[in-house]
């Protein structure tokens, strides 16, 4: 009855308040539940920082499929769409390394993934026949550990250095592609210069990242963002930096590459909660510049395409794969696309997921796992339409399936 009483108490007391900033309302959640949940099992000695705890044990490593995988690794760039454990080994308030994070996960236990199970990239690792591709934070280094690929995502990453900073440390996406560089240098030093780069060349890079320069800084107007950048220009310099990166990508031997677009994050728990959306209607004012965002990166995937000999880039969009399912819920088994399992207040939009207590019985009738991610469920489906379109065609000029 105690953490029903607190979940009451917080609600409540945040209810009260006004519309405050995204980082005001984590640090307010944090400090009441957090705190007073988790101090019994970690006590924090008087006078120091908090230390983070040690990351969970890793994921476990599916049997890839009968023969040989259709890809030598799977390398992961992005941020919490794709992060399974970075930010459990850094100083974040944007970390998923406690339940009821990863109840529905293989091990049932938090990994670090945002998510009440599996994350897109996991699904795309077994059709390739790849074992789930670990952090890169989690490594000692040694070449067999990396060898089959490694996730860099970071949670509250952004394609511009300064986006998500609010929330703590994390891997920007210029840092994320110096890891890179580094991981080929250590395979060139045991493999020979020739092997590591025909590994490179034949191997899947997967991409996932640009949310939280809208969530954490254009649309708070980061300082007065706004007043700098239209909508259209500001998504001018997001595609830009991408391409820029995406072509040092190329310039390391990298060949295939799967580029994901941004999801209608106008149409998550917190914006209908902070738009105060009547019946669950998306707020389009957000989904405009996520749009505009996607046909940009659509744009910069097709001239690498036509610029680069031997490029082999898709641009798969996470919105028009997202819109399908909430625009047919019932066909795919959802009972609502507007609540999070896991959250408190109108929507569950209120805050973040902090405690068992505050999720549903069932995520795989829910679109939204929390105020920003989806469920499983909807991960399966949109990993499913990069493979192969099973569900709806999304990805131009080709899916994973042809690229390979």
């Amino acid at each position: 009855m105690a953490p029903i009483s607190a979940l009451s108490l917080l609600f409540l007391l945040l209810s009260s308040l006004p519309y405050s900033s995204f980082q005001e309302r984590q640090h307010l959640a944090v400090d009441l539940l957090v705190d007073a949940a988790i101090s019994a099992v970690e006590p924090i000695s008087p006078g120091l920082a908090p230390i983070p705890p040690p990351p969970p044990t890793a994921a476990p490593t599916p049997s890839p499929s009968p023969g040989s995988p259709l890809a030598p690794a799977l390398f992961v760039l992005g941020d919490s769409t794709v992060d399974c454990g970075t930010n459990n080994y850094l100083g974040t308030l944007a970390r998923a390394d406690r339940p009821p994070y990863g109840r529905d996960f293989d091990t049932h236990r938090p990994t670090g993934r945002f998510s009440n199970g599996r994350i897109i990239v996991d699904y795309l690792a077994l059709r390739l026949g790849l074992p789930f591709v670990p952090p890169f934070l989690g490594q000692s280094g040694e070449i067999e550990e990396m060898i089959r690929g490694v996730n860099y995502a970071s949670a509250a990453a952004g394609i511009l250095f300064l986006s998500g900073s609010d929330l703590g440390q994390h891997i920007s996406l210029t840092q994320q592609i110096q890891q890179v560089t580094d991981t080929f240098e250590q395979f060139a030093l045991s493999l020979g210069e020739e092997a590591a780069a025909d590994l490179v060349s034949r191997s899947l890079f997967y991409v996932s990242i640009g949310s939280n320069d809208f969530i954490h800084y254009y649309l708070r107007n980061t300082s007065s963002v706004q007043s700098l950048y239209l909508p259209w220009e500001f998504n001018q310099l997001l595609a830009t930096t991408v391409k820029k990166e995406l072509m040092n990508l190329y310039n390391a031997n990298v060949r295939k590459v799967v580029v994901m677009g941004l999801a209608p994050i106008g149409c998550t728990p917190y914006y209908l909660w902070q738009h105060g959306s009547e019946n669950g209607e998306c707020v389009d004012e957000v989904n405009n510049v996520v749009i505009e965002f996607n046909y940009a990166m659509k744009y910069v995937v097709s001239e690498i395409n036509r610029e680069l000999p031997g490029a082999m880039i898709t641009f798969c969009d996470a919105f028009e794969g997202s819109m399908d399912i909430l625009s047919n819920r019932r066909r795919y088994g959802f009972e609502t696309t507007a609540d999070a399992c896991c959250g408190l207040g109108k929507y569950g939009g209120l805050i973040m997921c902090l405690l068992p207590e505050m999720a549903c019985s069932d995520a795989s009738t829910h679109v939204w796992w929390d105020e920003f991610h989806p469920t499983d469920a909807v991960n399966r489906i949109l990993a499913e339409n990069v493979w192969s379109g099973e569900h709806t065609a999304m990805c131009y000029p080709m899916n994973l399936r042809d690229m390979i």
